[in-house]
């Protein structure tokens, strides 16, 4: 239970979730459970479905901080970032700049390859022609996403080239750039980090050939291993570069980094999401979780870090 001083430092919080985006599904059940657990820490709290009008609700000021919880377009990619800063109104997660390029995964595979992490080979799609182009390039298999969505929106693995075409088409659906990376044979884990802190890894094996949407939100035969089944020395190497790249991109507060490991223990970094999901599938609170750390308490602890606005 909160003592009076840190609820009433904390003031009114308002949550923002719903949106825009192709993945407003998956804000809205983060954000309910979200709002749910500060409702049950007493904390004065309100939920907004946040659509075009929220300029307008953001500069009334009606509330003291935001706890954002908009996966996807316009709520993860630095645009309600940059309005809750010209208001000066505290928010959890990365700022704009941060927001911004970690939205964009081809940018943020390049800040991680300068830092001296690995990361599968890509390229951009130009073109149907250029798509063509880049199979032989790269070579197959590719994995064919949209650079700005998230929940595996959009993502095909190609194994043919003339199912090469199609794949870009299908991911230009959700977005203006289309990127063709590398096929990495591995296995799926992933590092939540908290206020600077890599959470302990999970290794995700999914029924599909990848982890995709059905796999995040709706697969009741998605596998989640924690502990991981890494060696320890690799497990803190991936530990250690999830938050390498965290701070690198000038992400805060809390984040997930996604990784492939192959057959010789090397570790890809894939992309990382500066607002994971909170659904009873998401991966960060079953990694707090194992950290001894509850629901409630990772909720509190994400907010708390808005009282150090910077």
């Amino acid at each position: 239970m909160l003592s009076e001083k840190q609820i009433k430092d904390l003031g009114k919080i308002a949550v923002f979730y719903g949106g825009l985006s192709s993945e407003r599904k998956v804000s809205l059940q983060s954000g309910n459970a979200v709002y749910q657990a500060l409702k049950s820490l007493k904390l004065d709290v309100e939920k907004i479905d946040v659509g075009y009008n929220i300029p307008e609700i953001i500069t009334t000021k009606k509330f003291d901080r935001v706890f954002n919880m908009l996966h996807g377009k316009y709520g993860e990619d630095g645009i309600i970032q940059a309005l809750l800063e010209w208001n000066d109104i505290p928010f959890t997660g990365a700022k704009m700049a941060a927001s911004a390029i970690a939205m964009d995964k081809y940018r943020t595979k390049l800040i991680a390859t300068s830092i001296g992490c690995l990361t599968p080979e890509s390229m951009l799609i130009k073109n149907e022609k250029h798509s063509l182009m880049i199979v032989e390039k790269l070579s197959l298999p590719l994995v064919i996403k949209p650079i700005s969505e998230g929940s595996s929106i959009g993502i095909s693995i190609v194994k043919e080239k003339n199912q090469m075409v199609d794949a870009y088409i299908k991911a230009l659906k959700y977005t203006n750039q289309v990127m063709a990376e590398k096929f990495v044979k591995g296995s799926e884990y992933t590092a939540a980090i908290l206020d600077d802190t890599a959470l302990p890894v999970i290794k995700l094996k999914a029924k599909n050939e990848f982890y995709d949407y059905e796999a995040k939100y709706e697969s009741d035969e998605t596998e989640y291993m924690c502990p991981c089944g890494l060696d320890q020395n690799i497990e803190k190497q991936v530990q250690n570069q999830a938050i390498k790249i965290f701070k690198a991109i000038g992400a805060r507060h809390w984040g997930r980094a996604d990784f492939i490991i192959d057959k010789n223990n090397h570790s890809y970094f894939i992309e990382m999401n500066t607002i994971p999901g909170m659904t009873e599938h998401s991966l960060v609170p079953m990694a707090a979780y194992h950290a001894g750390i509850d629901f409630n308490r990772l909720v509190y602890k994400i907010i708390k870090q808005t009282l150090h606005h910077d």
